[in-house]
C-alpha cells in the first residue's frame, strides 16, 4: 500500500485534477429533458423581475449558491478570497470546502477564515465529512468548524463513494445517520446534508429528514465525478481501473430533486450536481429546489480573476431573470408553480 498523502497534498491535488483533467460523469443532468413553454407576452419588465429571496435569515439577490470546494492550502485561500469577496457583492450563498484541514492543522484556519474577514454579511456554509463522526470528530469539532468562519450552517457531506476507491479512505459508514442526527440535535446552527455528485435516493432523503437536517443539497450525476478525480490521483494501477469504474454512476441531478421533493416535499432543497448557467438553475427551482449551486464553473473563474468570478456570476443572474421573464413568470414563488415541458 502507497503512503497515504496528506490532507493538504490531497486538497492542492483536487484543485489541479479539477482545473486540467476531464473528471466529468457519464452521465447527464437530465435536465436537457425539461424545458419551459416560451410565453410571447410575458406581461413583465424585464428589470423589474424579481430573483430574491430569504434564507437563513439572510436575503439573498439570486437562488445561487458558490457551491463548497476548497481550503486548506495558500492557493485555496487565494480562491476562497476572491469568491468570498463576489458572493458578498451580489448578495448570493457561499459553502467553504471540507474545514479538516484546519481543525487538525491550525496553519490552515486563514484560508477558510478569509472568507468571513473580507465578506462579513455573507449566507456562508462551514463544512466537514459526514464519516469523520465515525472516526473521532464531535459536536466540538462541528462547532469549531462554524466558529471558524462564524457559519451560518453547517454542511455534513456525504462521499461514500469517493472514499470507497481512494487510497486509504475513510470506508465506515456504519450508524452515519445516528451520529448526523446527534449533531442536528446539539449545533446550534442549521444542518445541510450534501452529497458530493452521485445524488439522493428516496430512501437517502427519508434518512436524512428523520435525522433532522434543515436543507439537503443533492449534488446528483452529471457534473463533476469524484470517483473520476480520485482515478487521477491514484498511486497504482488497481486504484486507478477501481475508480475508473464508477464513470457513470450515480442519480442524476433532475432525478434526485424530485426524490426529496416527492418523500420530503417540505424540506429545502439546494440543487448542484452539472449546473451550467441560469436556465438550468431556474430549471431546477421549478422542478423544486431553493438554490442552485456550482463550483467547478467558480473554481475555474477564481484561479483566474475577481472579475472573471464577478463576470460569471452577472451572467447566471440574468440569464435567470431572462428565463422567467420568458416564461412569463414575475418572481421565485411563480417560478416554483410552474410545471415544465418533458422530453427523452
Amino acid at each position: 500500500m502507497s503512503k497515504v498523502a496528506p490532507i493538504d497534498q490531497r486538497k492542492s491535488d483536487h484543485i489541479r485534477i479539477n482545473l486540467e483533467e476531464n473528471v466529468r460523469s457519464a452521465l447527464s443532468t437530465g435536465l436537457e429533458n425539461y424545458h419551459f413553454s416560451h410565453e410571447a407576452l410575458p406581461e413583465h419588465d424585464l428589470d423589474k423581475i424579481d430573483t430574491s429571496l430569504t434564507l437563513f435569515g439572510k436575503k439573498l439577490s439570486a437562488p445561487l449558491l458558490i457551491s463548497s470546494m476548497t481550503g486548506g492550502t495558500s492557493e485555496a485561500a487565494s480562491i476562497n478570497q476572491r469568491l468570498a469577496e463576489v458572493a458578498e457583492s451580489c448578495g448570493i450563498a457561499m459553502g467553504v470546502g471540507s474545514q479538516r484541514a484546519a481543525l487538525e492543522d491550525a496553519n490552515q484556519v486563514h484560508s477558510y477564515s478569509i472568507t468571513r474577514q473580507v465578506a462579513p454579511g455573507l449566507l456562508l456554509f462551514a463544512n466537514l465529512g459526514a464519516v469523520q463522526l465515525n472516526y473521532g470528530y464531535t459536536i466540538d469539532h462541528c462547532r469549531r468548524a462554524v466558529e471558524m468562519i462564524n457559519a451560518d450552517a453547517l454542511v455534513l457531506h456525504m462521499n461514500c463513494l469517493q472514499e470507497a476507491v481512494q487510497d486509504a479512505g475513510d470506508t465506515n459508514w456504519s450508524g452515519i445517520a445516528s451520529q448526523m442526527e446527534k449533531i442536528c440535535n446539539k449545533l446550534e446552527k442549521p444542518v445541510i446534508a450534501k452529497e458530493v455528485g452521485w445524488g439522493i435516493s428516496e430512501k437517502t432523503a427519508k434518512l436524512l429528514k428523520d435525522c433532522g437536517v434543515s436543507a439537503i443539497d443533492v449534488a446528483g450525476a452529471g457534473g463533476t465525478s469524484w470517483s473520476q478525480v480520485e482515478m487521477h490521483r491514484a498511486p497504482d494501477e488497481f486504484t486507478r481501473k477501481l475508480a475508473a469504474t464508477f464513470v457513470g454512476w450515480g442519480i442524476p441531478t433532475s432525478q434526485s430533486i424530485m426524490n426529496v421533493k416527492k418523500v420530503v416535499p417540505e424540506i429545502i432543497v439546494f440543487a448542484s450536481g452539472g449546473l451550467k448557467d441560469g436556465l438550468d438553475i431556474a430549471k431546477c427551482i421549478a422542478l423544486g429546489a431553493t438554490l442552485g449551486g456550482l463550483a467547478s464553473q467558480f473554481l475555474k473563474q477564481a484561479s483566474i480573476s475577481s472579475e472573471a468570478v464577478l463576470e460569471q456570476v452577472n451572467l447566471m443572474k440574468r440569464q435567470l431573470q431572462v428565463t422567467m421573464f420568458s416564461a412569463g413568470v414575475g418572481s421565485l414563488s411563480e417560478l416554483a408553480s410552474i410545471e415544465l415541458e418533458t422530453s427523452g
